[in-house]
């Protein structure tokens, strides 16, 4: 999601909540205890230098039960940020404490909760390093139909 899609959905909700990818949502005293911009300097595998930044939100909860973040609160936070860090329309990424470590999540939006979703490592440069891509593959029902000894069948 990018901070342009957070802000326009902040504007017509009541309240915020998020929602881990197991389904469970964060606890409703949570805080946002960071906006800021993460750059990544970094060379990949194939040797090929890259950049990435995006906009980090830190969600933290704490005893604090009383505490309630509600949508105008965060559109002030991320509205100043913009203005201090001059923020251009990144993506966003969220850091949630989990049960051993910080766990680092992409965002996304179902109409009522701001939904927490799975990042996965790759390599970035498959080609430099020699990771074959992978091969096509189908099902036998699918080959019954495929003259087996044609040169294009697709099954050698």
């Amino acid at each position: 999601m990018k901070l342009s899609e957070i802000k326009n959905h902040l504007k017509n909700l009541k309240t915020i909540a998020f929602q881990l990818p197991n389904k469970q949502l964060v606890a409703s005293h949570f805080h946002v205890t960071e906006v800021g911009k993460v750059t990544k300097n970094f060379i990949d595998c194939g040797g090929k230098v890259r950049n990435e930044e995006v906009v980090n939100f830190q969600l933290w909860e704490e005893n604090d039960y009383e505490h309630r973040l509600h949508p105008e609160k965060l559109m002030e936070i991320i509205e100043l940020s913009e203005h201090l860090f001059g923020f251009t329309d990144l993506d966003i990424e969220v850091e949630y404490q989990g049960k051993e470590t910080i766990g680092k999540y992409g965002l996304d939006f179902d109409g009522k909760n701001f939904l927490l979703t799975s990042k996965l490592t790759a390599c970035l440069s498959k080609d430099a390093c020699g990771i074959p891509q992978e091969k096509t593959r189908i099902s036998i029902s699918e080959a019954k139909n495929v003259n087996v000894c044609s040169p294009n069948s697709g099954c050698c």
